[in-house]
């Protein structure tokens, strides 16, 4: 899909901002504990929700690190990422774990989906983790895309930043830091820095979110992801604290499914059918 102007300067500063991180990635930049406690979720919500050897497409697979678990899996996936340093980190990632007959990588941003020719045979499923459809300019020509490369009953498993974080509220706004605290509020597209780079990103309850999907896609199911267990960023709480994170990960396990405790969180993981 052809864009121009603003959003492609936008597009374009995003994509410097994670080439920039991608050496380092697989650190705490995009791999602390608490990343890899929501990532085991969506690990275990895939494989709740395709059968084994499913086809599936990875929207901004960053350094590859969930599309070559479920390749390992067993499961046959199609990589793609915005960014050309992420993308080759994936690349190297599937040849040093010897999946490259499962695990196949595209630079292809989630923009640009219509460039992807599913071949013969459609994909099962399309999942996205950690939100890079935070950074997709045009949320319903992601739907219709996604939609094209499905199979009938195809799902979409995707984790999503969500607008309303408590903790990051409280976090900020106790340093006196009101409009830190207050940036997921922000309507339309919002620059967020990112090791001296911008990452243009949009914030979504997740009604907001569906809503360019619901044409295409009945809503299954969504739950929060780091409601009562800090965000990332607050790794050093999390490590002074270890015992008592556990116990609210024990929480965000058990009620973060429920309605409108669901529509808060660092993140939220949505999963959407074809219909």
């Amino acid at each position: 899909m052809g864009l121009n102007g603003g959003l492609d300067a936008q597009l374009l500063a995003t994509q410097r901002a994670f080439d920039s991180v991608a050496a380092d990635y697989d650190g705490p930049k995009g791999n602390n504990a608490l990343i890899q406690r929501m990532r085991t979720t969506m690990w275990d919500t895939i494989e709740d929700t395709f059968t084994g050897g499913s086809r599936l497409l990875d929207l901004g697979c960053g350094t590859g690190i969930d599309a070559a678990e479920l390749a390992r899996r067993g499961h046959s996936v199609l990589a793609t990422d915005w960014s050309p340093q992420m993308v080759e980190r994936t690349r190297a990632r599937a040849a040093a774990a010897g999946l490259n007959e499962r695990l196949a990588v595209a630079h292809v941003g989630i923009q640009q989906l219509d460039q992807l020719d599913p071949g013969g045979e459609k994909f099962d499923g399309i999942y996205s983790n950690f939100g890079p459809l935070n950074c997709a300019p045009n949320l319903a020509a992601v739907a219709s895309q996604c939609a094209r490369l499905l199979k009938p009953g195809g799902r979409l498993v995707f984790s999503v930043i969500g607008r309303l974080c408590p903790w990051e509220v409280w976090h900020y706004a106790l340093r006196g830091r009101i409009r830190r605290a207050s940036v997921r509020a922000a309507r339309g597209v919002t620059a967020v820095g990112m090791n001296r780079h911008t990452i243009w990103t949009y914030y979504y309850l997740p009604r907001e979110f569906y809503r360019p999907f619901s044409a295409l896609f009945s809503l299954d199911h969504y739950r929060a992801l780091s409601l009562f267990l800090p965000p990332p960023y607050l790794l050093d709480f999390y490590e002074r604290r270890r015992g008592l994170c556990e116990r609210l990960g024990r929480i965000d396990d058990r009620f973060g499914a429920l309605p409108l405790v669901r529509d808060m969180g660092d993140h939220f993981l949505m999963i959407m059918r074809k219909r």
